[in-house]
Protein backbone atom coordinates (compact mmCIF):
# COMPACT_ATOMS: atom_id res chain seq x y z
CA UNK A 1 0.00 0.00 0.00
CA UNK A 2 1.35 3.31 -0.99
CA UNK A 3 2.34 6.15 1.52
CA UNK A 4 -0.39 8.36 -0.15
CA UNK A 5 -3.29 5.83 0.35
CA UNK A 6 -1.82 5.32 4.16
CA UNK A 7 -2.15 9.30 4.93
CA UNK A 8 -5.75 9.36 2.76
CA UNK A 9 -7.19 6.82 5.52
CA UNK A 10 -5.61 8.28 8.47
CA UNK A 11 -8.38 11.25 7.90
CA UNK A 12 -7.68 12.42 12.21
CA UNK A 13 -5.21 15.11 11.93
CA UNK A 14 -3.86 17.33 15.23
CA UNK A 15 -1.76 20.47 13.86
CA UNK A 16 -2.56 19.33 10.00
CA UNK A 17 -0.22 15.73 11.15
CA UNK A 18 -1.63 12.76 10.20
CA UNK A 19 -1.09 11.05 13.84
CA UNK A 20 1.88 8.43 13.48
CA UNK A 21 3.83 11.81 12.53
CA UNK A 22 2.70 13.70 15.15
CA UNK A 23 3.30 10.70 17.22
CA UNK A 24 6.73 10.40 16.36
CA UNK A 25 7.19 14.66 16.87
CA UNK A 26 5.89 14.16 19.98
CA UNK A 27 8.08 11.23 21.62
CA UNK A 28 11.01 13.45 20.00
CA UNK A 29 10.38 16.45 21.90
CA UNK A 30 9.59 14.68 24.95
CA UNK A 31 12.50 12.70 24.88
CA UNK A 32 15.04 16.05 24.82
CA UNK A 33 12.45 17.49 27.37
CA UNK A 34 13.41 14.66 30.35
CA UNK A 35 16.71 14.39 28.55
CA UNK A 36 18.02 17.67 29.84
CA UNK A 37 18.60 18.82 26.32
CA UNK A 38 15.86 20.84 24.97
CA UNK A 39 17.30 24.19 23.75
CA UNK A 40 17.22 27.42 25.61
CA UNK A 41 15.07 30.19 23.70
CA UNK A 42 12.59 30.20 21.45
CA UNK A 43 13.36 26.65 19.45
CA UNK A 44 12.89 24.61 22.67
CA UNK A 45 9.96 26.76 23.90
CA UNK A 46 8.38 26.00 20.77
CA UNK A 47 9.11 22.92 19.99
CA UNK A 48 7.14 21.97 23.71
CA UNK A 49 4.57 24.76 23.40
CA UNK A 50 3.60 23.96 19.99
CA UNK A 51 3.06 19.43 21.31
CA UNK A 52 1.62 20.33 24.92
CA UNK A 53 -1.12 23.34 23.52
CA UNK A 54 -2.10 20.75 20.84
CA UNK A 55 -2.48 17.64 23.04
CA UNK A 56 -4.66 19.64 25.54
CA UNK A 57 -6.23 21.70 22.87
CA UNK A 58 -7.75 17.74 21.58
CA UNK A 59 -8.39 16.57 24.82
CA UNK A 60 -10.69 20.03 25.56
CA UNK A 61 -12.39 19.82 22.12
CA UNK A 62 -13.16 16.26 22.75
CA UNK A 63 -14.57 16.09 25.77
CA UNK A 64 -18.03 16.27 26.86
CA UNK A 65 -19.29 19.14 28.73
CA UNK A 66 -16.09 21.39 28.42
CA UNK A 67 -15.84 21.39 24.41
CA UNK A 68 -19.90 22.25 24.93
CA UNK A 69 -20.17 25.14 27.92
CA UNK A 70 -16.83 25.45 28.87
CA UNK A 71 -14.68 26.53 26.21
CA UNK A 72 -13.55 23.61 24.92
CA UNK A 73 -9.48 23.05 24.13
CA UNK A 74 -8.19 26.66 25.29
CA UNK A 75 -9.26 26.55 28.68
CA UNK A 76 -7.98 23.09 29.31
CA UNK A 77 -4.18 24.09 27.51
CA UNK A 78 -4.42 26.67 30.08
CA UNK A 79 -5.40 24.77 33.15
CA UNK A 80 -3.42 21.89 32.02
CA UNK A 81 -0.27 23.65 31.49
CA UNK A 82 -0.63 25.37 34.97
CA UNK A 83 -1.36 21.81 36.26
CA UNK A 84 1.84 20.51 34.71
CA UNK A 85 4.02 23.34 36.24
CA UNK A 86 2.20 23.31 39.67
CA UNK A 87 2.67 19.49 40.32
CA UNK A 88 6.06 19.26 38.69
CA UNK A 89 5.27 16.78 35.85
CA UNK A 90 7.69 18.37 34.07
CA UNK A 91 11.57 19.29 34.45
CA UNK A 92 11.98 23.21 36.34
CA UNK A 93 14.20 23.51 33.37
CA UNK A 94 11.86 23.46 30.82
CA UNK A 95 9.41 25.36 32.96
CA UNK A 96 12.09 27.86 33.25
CA UNK A 97 12.66 27.99 29.41
CA UNK A 98 8.46 28.33 28.63
CA UNK A 99 8.44 31.13 31.81
CA UNK A 100 10.93 33.27 29.96
CA UNK A 101 10.02 32.94 26.74
CA UNK A 102 6.85 34.05 27.45
CA UNK A 103 7.51 37.40 29.65
CA UNK A 104 11.81 38.51 28.98
CA UNK A 105 11.94 37.14 25.62
CA UNK A 106 8.50 38.87 24.82
CA UNK A 107 6.64 36.77 23.04
CA UNK A 108 3.18 37.89 24.97
CA UNK A 109 4.41 41.31 23.52
CA UNK A 110 4.91 39.54 19.65
CA UNK A 111 1.93 38.14 19.69
CA UNK A 112 -0.45 40.86 21.17
CA UNK A 113 1.06 43.04 19.09
CA UNK A 114 0.77 40.92 15.62
CA UNK A 115 -3.13 40.83 16.64
CA UNK A 116 -3.68 44.75 17.53
CA UNK A 117 -2.00 45.59 14.10
CA UNK A 118 -3.50 42.86 12.20
CA UNK A 119 -7.01 43.21 13.85
CA UNK A 120 -7.32 46.98 13.06
CA UNK A 121 -5.93 47.33 10.12
CA UNK A 122 -8.25 44.49 8.93
CA UNK A 123 -11.06 46.36 9.99
CA UNK A 124 -13.30 48.31 7.60
CA UNK A 125 -12.53 52.29 8.56
CA UNK A 126 -16.14 53.16 8.74
CA UNK A 127 -17.18 50.26 11.47
CA UNK A 128 -14.12 51.14 13.79
CA UNK A 129 -14.85 54.76 13.57
CA UNK A 130 -18.73 54.08 14.49
CA UNK A 131 -17.58 51.21 17.35
CA UNK A 132 -14.69 53.03 18.91
CA UNK A 133 -17.03 56.09 19.87
CA UNK A 134 -20.04 53.72 21.80
CA UNK A 135 -17.72 51.40 23.18
CA UNK A 136 -16.59 53.57 26.71
CA UNK A 137 -20.35 53.60 27.60
CA UNK A 138 -20.33 49.74 27.65
CA UNK A 139 -17.46 49.33 29.48
CA UNK A 140 -18.88 52.17 32.00
CA UNK A 141 -22.02 49.26 32.17
CA UNK A 142 -20.27 46.82 33.13
CA UNK A 143 -18.10 48.33 35.58
CA UNK A 144 -21.02 49.94 37.27
CA UNK A 145 -23.25 46.75 37.21
CA UNK A 146 -20.46 44.99 38.67
CA UNK A 147 -19.53 46.76 41.69
CA UNK A 148 -23.28 47.49 42.88
CA UNK A 149 -23.83 43.46 42.85
CA UNK A 150 -21.12 42.58 44.55
CA UNK A 151 -21.19 45.64 47.16
CA UNK A 152 -25.10 44.18 47.29
CA UNK A 153 -23.89 40.54 47.81
CA UNK A 154 -21.44 41.53 50.20
CA UNK A 155 -23.70 43.46 52.38
CA UNK A 156 -26.17 40.37 52.42
CA UNK A 157 -23.58 37.47 53.33
CA UNK A 158 -22.00 39.58 55.80
CA UNK A 159 -18.83 40.18 53.87
CA UNK A 160 -19.66 43.95 54.12
CA UNK A 161 -20.05 45.86 51.09
CA UNK A 162 -17.65 48.34 51.24
CA UNK A 163 -15.18 45.29 51.69
CA UNK A 164 -16.25 43.16 48.91
CA UNK A 165 -16.09 46.28 46.23
CA UNK A 166 -12.68 47.39 47.42
CA UNK A 167 -10.95 44.32 47.67
CA UNK A 168 -12.92 41.68 45.11
CA UNK A 169 -14.64 44.33 42.77
CA UNK A 170 -12.31 46.66 41.99
CA UNK A 171 -9.59 44.35 41.58
CA UNK A 172 -11.05 42.04 39.43
CA UNK A 173 -12.35 44.54 37.01
CA UNK A 174 -9.23 46.40 37.30
CA UNK A 175 -6.95 45.14 34.21
CA UNK A 176 -4.62 42.18 35.32
CA UNK A 177 -2.16 42.17 37.47
CA UNK A 178 1.08 44.05 36.09
CA UNK A 179 -1.42 47.11 35.08
CA UNK A 180 -4.09 46.47 37.77
CA UNK A 181 -3.76 44.67 41.09
CA UNK A 182 0.26 45.82 41.46
CA UNK A 183 -0.66 49.25 41.08
CA UNK A 184 -3.64 49.44 43.30
CA UNK A 185 -2.48 47.60 46.28
CA UNK A 186 0.33 50.71 46.35
CA UNK A 187 -2.93 52.96 45.83
CA UNK A 188 -4.86 50.85 48.74
CA UNK A 189 -1.67 50.83 50.61
CA UNK A 190 -0.98 54.67 50.27
CA UNK A 191 -4.54 55.85 50.97
CA UNK A 192 -5.13 52.89 53.91
CA UNK A 193 -1.76 52.95 56.08
CA UNK A 194 -1.23 49.26 54.84
CA UNK A 195 1.26 47.40 53.12
CA UNK A 196 0.94 46.84 49.59
CA UNK A 197 2.19 43.15 49.89
CA UNK A 198 -0.83 42.84 52.06
CA UNK A 199 -3.06 44.31 49.78
CA UNK A 200 -1.43 41.98 46.74
CA UNK A 201 -2.42 39.09 49.27
CA UNK A 202 -6.02 39.75 49.01
CA UNK A 203 -6.24 41.37 45.50
CA UNK A 204 -4.32 38.02 44.05
CA UNK A 205 -6.79 35.21 44.73
CA UNK A 206 -9.72 37.70 43.43
CA UNK A 207 -8.12 38.13 40.02
CA UNK A 208 -6.59 34.83 39.67
CA UNK A 209 -10.29 33.51 40.31
CA UNK A 210 -11.81 36.00 38.08
CA UNK A 211 -9.74 34.84 35.62
CA UNK A 212 -11.05 31.53 35.48
CA UNK A 213 -14.45 32.35 35.52
CA UNK A 214 -14.35 34.72 32.68
CA UNK A 215 -12.54 32.54 30.73
CA UNK A 216 -15.29 29.30 31.54
CA UNK A 217 -18.27 32.43 30.85
CA UNK A 218 -17.10 33.12 27.35
CA UNK A 219 -17.34 29.44 26.48
CA UNK A 220 -20.89 30.05 28.06
CA UNK A 221 -21.33 33.27 25.73
CA UNK A 222 -20.63 31.18 22.95
CA UNK A 223 -22.76 28.60 23.48
CA UNK A 224 -25.49 30.87 24.10
CA UNK A 225 -24.74 32.59 21.23
CA UNK A 226 -25.10 29.42 19.08
CA UNK A 227 -29.18 29.01 20.69
CA UNK A 228 -29.57 32.71 20.79
CA UNK A 229 -28.76 33.83 17.11
CA UNK A 230 -30.25 36.99 17.81
CA UNK A 231 -27.91 37.95 20.62
CA UNK A 232 -24.87 37.51 18.99
CA UNK A 233 -23.15 39.01 15.15
CA UNK A 234 -20.92 36.04 15.70
CA UNK A 235 -17.65 38.10 15.99
CA UNK A 236 -19.44 41.44 14.55
CA UNK A 237 -19.46 43.80 17.94
CA UNK A 238 -21.78 46.30 15.97
CA UNK A 239 -25.32 45.89 14.68
CA UNK A 240 -25.32 47.23 11.17
CA UNK A 241 -29.26 47.85 10.49
CA UNK A 242 -28.14 49.46 7.63
CA UNK A 243 -29.13 48.17 4.08
CA UNK A 244 -27.01 49.97 2.32
CA UNK A 245 -24.03 49.88 4.03
CA UNK A 246 -24.54 46.33 4.10
CA UNK A 247 -24.64 46.36 0.18
CA UNK A 248 -21.63 48.47 0.16
CA UNK A 249 -20.08 46.07 2.29
CA UNK A 250 -20.55 43.09 0.09
CA UNK A 251 -19.31 44.94 -3.11
CA UNK A 252 -15.74 45.98 -1.28
CA UNK A 253 -12.81 44.26 -2.62
CA UNK A 254 -11.97 40.49 -2.15
CA UNK A 255 -9.24 39.95 0.43
CA UNK A 256 -5.96 39.25 -1.13
CA UNK A 257 -4.31 36.47 -2.63
CA UNK A 258 -1.99 34.88 0.26
CA UNK A 259 1.61 36.50 0.02
CA UNK A 260 4.74 35.65 1.81
CA UNK A 261 6.18 39.05 1.24
CA UNK A 262 2.98 41.01 2.15
CA UNK A 263 3.03 38.71 5.56
CA UNK A 264 6.70 40.20 6.09
CA UNK A 265 5.55 43.73 5.66
CA UNK A 266 3.07 42.86 8.31
CA UNK A 267 5.07 41.48 10.98
CA UNK A 268 7.34 44.53 10.31
CA UNK A 269 4.20 47.19 10.69
CA UNK A 270 3.54 44.71 13.90
CA UNK A 271 6.64 45.29 15.60
CA UNK A 272 6.55 48.73 14.90
CA UNK A 273 3.59 49.89 16.33
CA UNK A 274 4.35 48.43 19.16
CA UNK A 275 7.31 50.56 19.27
CA UNK A 276 5.37 53.52 18.63
CA UNK A 277 3.04 52.22 21.77
CA UNK A 278 6.55 52.44 23.51
CA UNK A 279 7.77 56.14 22.32
CA UNK A 280 4.20 57.70 23.27
CA UNK A 281 4.82 55.63 26.44
CA UNK A 282 7.73 56.79 27.61
CA UNK A 283 6.43 60.83 27.06
CA UNK A 284 3.06 59.58 28.87
CA UNK A 285 3.91 56.71 31.08
CA UNK A 286 0.27 57.21 32.69
CA UNK A 287 -1.00 55.68 30.04
CA UNK A 288 -0.10 51.48 29.22
CA UNK A 289 2.24 51.27 26.06
CA UNK A 290 -0.59 48.76 24.63
CA UNK A 291 -3.01 51.35 24.69
CA UNK A 292 -1.19 53.96 22.45
CA UNK A 293 -0.37 51.07 20.05
CA UNK A 294 -4.00 50.77 19.51
CA UNK A 295 -4.49 54.64 19.33
CA UNK A 296 -1.68 54.97 16.64
CA UNK A 297 -3.05 51.85 14.51
CA UNK A 298 -6.63 52.83 14.94
CA UNK A 299 -5.85 56.55 13.84
CA UNK A 300 -3.69 55.63 11.18
CA UNK A 301 -6.73 53.22 10.36
CA UNK A 302 -9.21 55.65 10.61
CA UNK A 303 -6.87 58.35 8.14
CA UNK A 304 -6.72 55.52 5.20
CA UNK A 305 -2.87 56.08 5.17
CA UNK A 306 -1.87 53.23 4.59
CA UNK A 307 -2.05 51.53 1.02
CA UNK A 308 -4.63 48.30 1.07
CA UNK A 309 -2.12 46.15 0.37
CA UNK A 310 -0.02 46.89 3.42
CA UNK A 311 -3.15 46.28 5.65
CA UNK A 312 -3.54 42.85 3.68
CA UNK A 313 -0.11 42.11 4.69
CA UNK A 314 -1.40 43.17 8.56
CA UNK A 315 -4.20 40.97 8.43
CA UNK A 316 -2.39 37.90 6.59
CA UNK A 317 0.34 38.40 9.29
CA UNK A 318 -2.72 37.85 12.14
CA UNK A 319 -4.23 35.47 10.76
CA UNK A 320 -0.84 33.48 10.58
CA UNK A 321 -0.09 33.84 14.09
CA UNK A 322 -3.82 33.49 15.37
CA UNK A 323 -3.57 30.22 13.47
CA UNK A 324 -0.62 28.63 14.46
CA UNK A 325 0.81 30.21 17.28
CA UNK A 326 -2.05 30.99 19.74
CA UNK A 327 -1.89 27.45 21.37
CA UNK A 328 1.51 28.37 21.79
CA UNK A 329 0.28 31.55 23.81
CA UNK A 330 -2.34 29.56 25.66
CA UNK A 331 0.31 26.73 27.22
CA UNK A 332 2.54 30.53 27.81
CA UNK A 333 0.07 31.55 29.82
CA UNK A 334 -1.07 28.56 31.92
CA UNK A 335 3.03 28.34 32.41
CA UNK A 336 3.63 31.54 33.59
CA UNK A 337 0.77 33.25 34.64
CA UNK A 338 -1.65 30.95 36.17
CA UNK A 339 -0.86 29.93 39.84
CA UNK A 340 -3.28 27.21 40.05
CA UNK A 341 -2.94 27.08 44.07
CA UNK A 342 -3.94 30.39 44.53
CA UNK A 343 -7.16 29.39 42.61
CA UNK A 344 -7.51 26.49 44.75
CA UNK A 345 -6.86 28.03 47.66
CA UNK A 346 -9.49 31.09 46.78
CA UNK A 347 -12.68 28.14 46.44
CA UNK A 348 -14.24 29.09 49.68
CA UNK A 349 -18.00 29.14 48.82
CA UNK A 350 -18.33 33.11 50.39
CA UNK A 351 -15.15 34.31 48.16
CA UNK A 352 -16.40 32.24 45.20
CA UNK A 353 -19.96 33.81 45.16
CA UNK A 354 -18.24 37.50 45.55
CA UNK A 355 -16.31 36.41 42.65
CA UNK A 356 -18.71 34.89 40.69
CA UNK A 357 -21.15 38.33 41.06
CA UNK A 358 -18.71 40.81 39.95
CA UNK A 359 -17.83 38.40 36.66
CA UNK A 360 -21.15 38.30 36.31
CA UNK A 361 -22.57 41.96 37.09
CA UNK A 362 -19.85 42.72 34.10
CA UNK A 363 -21.74 40.61 31.88
CA UNK A 364 -25.00 41.88 32.74
CA UNK A 365 -24.06 45.82 32.52
CA UNK A 366 -21.34 45.95 29.45
CA UNK A 367 -24.56 43.57 27.74
CA UNK A 368 -27.44 45.50 28.64
CA UNK A 369 -25.69 49.35 27.85
CA UNK A 370 -23.85 47.54 24.81
CA UNK A 371 -27.03 46.72 22.98
CA UNK A 372 -28.25 50.43 23.78
CA UNK A 373 -25.79 51.70 22.02
CA UNK A 374 -25.78 49.38 18.65
CA UNK A 375 -23.84 46.38 19.80
CA UNK A 376 -24.77 42.79 19.97
CA UNK A 377 -25.05 41.43 23.45
CA UNK A 378 -22.91 38.63 23.43
CA UNK A 379 -20.16 40.55 21.59
CA UNK A 380 -19.99 43.62 24.18
CA UNK A 381 -20.24 41.35 26.97
CA UNK A 382 -17.51 39.40 26.18
CA UNK A 383 -15.10 42.54 25.54
CA UNK A 384 -16.30 45.37 27.30
CA UNK A 385 -17.42 42.78 30.16
CA UNK A 386 -15.14 39.71 30.46
CA UNK A 387 -12.25 41.56 29.01
CA UNK A 388 -12.59 43.91 31.92
CA UNK A 389 -12.89 41.13 34.38
CA UNK A 390 -9.98 39.07 33.66
CA UNK A 391 -6.28 39.17 33.68
CA UNK A 392 -5.19 41.69 31.05
CA UNK A 393 -3.58 40.91 27.98
CA UNK A 394 -3.15 37.49 28.67
CA UNK A 395 -6.36 37.05 29.75
CA UNK A 396 -7.92 38.94 26.85
CA UNK A 397 -6.44 36.16 24.39
CA UNK A 398 -7.87 33.29 26.67
CA UNK A 399 -10.91 34.56 27.00
CA UNK A 400 -11.70 35.14 22.97
CA UNK A 401 -10.10 32.11 22.53
CA UNK A 402 -12.77 29.99 24.86
CA UNK A 403 -15.67 32.30 22.53
CA UNK A 404 -13.66 31.86 19.15
CA UNK A 405 -13.97 35.58 18.78
CA UNK A 406 -9.80 36.81 18.18
CA UNK A 407 -11.35 39.25 15.70
CA UNK A 408 -12.20 41.42 18.54
CA UNK A 409 -8.90 41.72 20.24
CA UNK A 410 -8.69 45.51 19.24
CA UNK A 411 -11.73 46.13 21.57
CA UNK A 412 -10.39 43.18 24.27
CA UNK A 413 -7.47 45.69 24.31
CA UNK A 414 -8.95 48.84 25.23
CA UNK A 415 -10.99 47.08 27.92
CA UNK A 416 -7.69 45.91 28.98
CA UNK A 417 -5.59 48.94 28.97
CA UNK A 418 -7.65 52.20 28.68
CA UNK A 419 -10.07 50.70 30.73
CA UNK A 420 -7.47 49.18 33.42
CA UNK A 421 -6.24 52.89 33.66
CA UNK A 422 -10.08 54.06 34.15
CA UNK A 423 -9.90 51.97 37.07
CA UNK A 424 -7.24 53.22 38.81
CA UNK A 425 -8.55 56.45 39.04
CA UNK A 426 -11.98 55.41 39.89
CA UNK A 427 -10.24 53.08 42.46
CA UNK A 428 -8.68 56.30 43.81
CA UNK A 429 -11.95 58.08 43.57
CA UNK A 430 -13.56 55.41 46.01
CA UNK A 431 -10.67 54.94 48.19
CA UNK A 432 -11.78 58.52 48.87
CA UNK A 433 -15.47 58.33 49.36
CA UNK A 434 -15.42 54.96 51.85
CA UNK A 435 -11.90 54.76 52.36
Amino acid sequence: MSTATLQEKQGYKIMGMSLPVFGIVTALVLTTTFMGVLPKGMIGAYALMMVIGAIFNEIGNHTPIIKDYLGGGPIIVIFGSAALVTYKLLPEYSSEIMKNFMTTEGFLDFYIAALITGSILGMKRDLLIKASVRYLPAIIGGVVTALGLVALTGALIGYGAKEAMLYIGVPIMGGGMGAGAVPLSKIFGSSLAKDPAEMLSIMVPAVALGNALAIVLAGLLDRLGKVKKNLTGNGQLLINNNEAAAASEAKQEAPAALDYKMMGMGLLLSVTFFGVGNIIGKFVPAVHAYAWMIISVAVVKMLGVLPRRYEEGAFQWFQFVMTNLTGVLLVGIGVAYTNLQQVIDAFTLQYVLLVGVTVIGGIIGSGFVGRLVGFYPIEASITAGLCMANMGGTGDVAVLSASNRMELMPFAQISSRIGGAFMLILATTLLGIFG
